[in-house]
């Protein structure tokens, strides 16, 4: 018997298991990939998500793996650009993007570390329910395991989520899809570059790789695949020519193409007796602000944390998890509604107003820089009175 079984051994369900391990509870961790393994990311992670890696001691570990510093941003909308980067947080003062390759490992073997029990390539089936409750998993193999609680970090297709009857209760529709590779021999800092219905991301990764990514309309979907590389490539080349160049110079596309229609932003029930859901599982927002895997992070140990009130005794169980799931939405809402605003592609006024100030007043571009780290909230840079303040001073 389980204090808590986790499904999905990734970004979301490794620190899960190795938090509530390093608190004596007894885990078990299972995934049916086995690692290193790859998978659909934007692979950014902001200082703050970099701040829980400091803080579990692992962010030494991921500096070690050869994975490149970023010290700046080039952010852009239509012809207004800012460039610079945020203050130190915590003394961070880099980000970083690791391929998902490097760093779910990283992350499993601290689980494993922990004392948690790993089981890799070990698919899971069905839930076991009984009287009303989660009490546990049965695997592809027929095993059959039992916990007090049952975590689904299995993504947004969760299988936990499915059985459980995890109800969307937000959701906001996607707006676009992305296409993206990667490339050697390029020398690109972190870019996040939007032009009139499109939009063209690049960041290094690690080893001296580089991820570009382009975004366009959901209602481009079938024209663009009649032929993703020269459209990819015009993309690029419409919204930053000077990437452009560098491919066009040397830069050898190491992968094939990967195309993705993303599922709608949503907010997804995520606790319930004996269950409980975490990163995409319980929450999606568009991809275009690379938010996921630091929120990941944060959403991991605030879970974590609630669960081992509930497994302690502290308090009902059923208490601890419904403040899991609002601690995680209030914290989250100005972010959500921000990133399905801007995958659309076209900012509404306001918020294209707010862009324009951001390029002509200093501050205001080291408030949003500071927002994009983690250590401003969306609550604040996005007030009314704030959102007044830059609309005035850049008329």
């Amino acid at each position: 018997m389980y204090d808590a079984i986790v499904v999905g051994a990734r970004c979301a369900g490794s620190p899960v298991a190795m938090l509530l391990a390093r608190r004596g509870h007894r885990v078990l961790l299972v995934d049916k990939v086995t690692q290193p393994s790859d998978t659909v990311s934007t692979h950014y992670i902001q200082q703050y998500g970099l701040r829980k890696l400091k803080e579990w001691d692992l962010l030494d570990t991921l500096a070690g793996t050869g994975v490149t510093p970023m010290r700046r941003m080039t952010i852009s909308y239509r012809d207004s650009l800012i460039e610079g980067f945020a203050d130190p947080l915590d003394g961070i003062d880099v980000t970083y993007a690791p391929r998902r390759t490097v760093l779910d490992p990283i992350l499993l073997e601290a689980a494993d570390a922990a004392g948690a029990e790993v089981r890799q390539g070990h698919a899971v089936r069905e839930l076991i329910v009984e009287d009303g409750r989660v009490a546990g998993v049965q695997g592809a193999d027929g095993t059959r395991d039992r916990a007090s609680v049952v975590i689904g970090a299995d993504g947004s297709g969760s299988l936990v989520a499915r059985q459980a009857g995890a109800e969307i209760y937000r959701s906001l529709p996607a707006e676009s899809f992305v296409y993206y590779s990667y490339w050697s021999g390029l020398d690109i800092h972190f870019h996040s570059r939007i032009g009139v219905d499109q939009q063209v991301g690049a960041w290094p990764t690690g080893d001296g790789g580089t991820l570009i990514a382009i975004m366009k309309p959901l209602s481009r979907w079938d024209e663009f695949r009649s032929d993703v590389e020269g459209n990819f490539l015009q993309v690029v080349k419409d919204v930053v020519p000077d990437i452009a160049e560098q491919i066009a110079g040397g830069g050898e596309r190491t992968e094939p193409f990967h195309g993705i229609r993303y599922p709608d932003n949503y907010y997804r029930r995520s606790h319930g007796p004996g269950w409980a859901l975490v990163g995409d599982a319980g929450y999606h927002k568009d991809p275009i602000t690379g938010q996921g895997i630091s929120d990941a992070f944060v959403h991991a140990e605030l879970l974590a944390d609630r669960l081992h009130e509930g497994l302690a005794g502290e308090r009902p169980m059923a208490e601890a998890l419904a403040d899991y799931e609002r601690e995680r939405d209030e914290r989250t809402l100005s972010a959500f509604k921000f990133a399905a605003t801007i995958g659309a592609l076209k900012l509404p006024p306001e918020l294209e107003a707010v862009f324009n100030a951001l390029g002509r007043e200093p501050e205001y571009a080291r408030d949003f820089f500071n927002l994009i780290a983690g250590a401003i909230t969306g609550e604040r840079f996005f007030a009314p009175e704030n959102v007044a303040r830059m609309i005035g001073a850049a008329k």
